[in-house]
């Protein structure tokens, strides 16, 4: 199975959607089931149009998704996108993994052959 890759401005539109505390809560919401932007608006001290911003700057994120059911609009967690997301932060996570370990050799082999400053205690230059 082929998956899209995230682009720059895909990852840049993911991140700023969930560097948000009630956007994060939101997809949280939908993650667990389907709800109606009414529902969603009902759970926050706001008003129903800042809801339906929030649930925008997600859908426009690729991280939910909206459907329309009569005259309620139905939004849904979107799980491909996810976890494209998931598997950049792992990316991300892996690098920084490689880059420590490598800095742990690097002071293992200064250990094992002595640094420059314990050579120049024991008489070596």
């Amino acid at each position: 199975m082929v998956t899209r890759q995230l682009s720059e401005d895909d990852v840049s539109r993911i991140f700023q959607a969930l560097a948000d505390a009630t956007r994060r809560d939101i997809l949280m919401r939908v993650l667990r089931e389907e709800q109606s932007v009414t529902s969603l608006a009902e759970a926050y001290a706001m008003s129903f149009a800042a809801v339906q911003k929030h649930v925008a700057v997600l859908t426009r994120a690729g991280l939910t998704q909206k459907r329309k059911q009569g005259r309620e609009q139905l939004v849904q967690a979107d799980s491909a996108t996810l976890a494209r997301a998931t598997r950049l932060l792992e990316s991300y996570e892996q690098l920084w993994r490689d880059r420590s370990s490598r800095i742990d050799d690097l002071l293992a082999d200064d250990d094992q052959t002595g640094t420059p400053t314990a050579r120049a205690d024991a008489g070596e230059q």
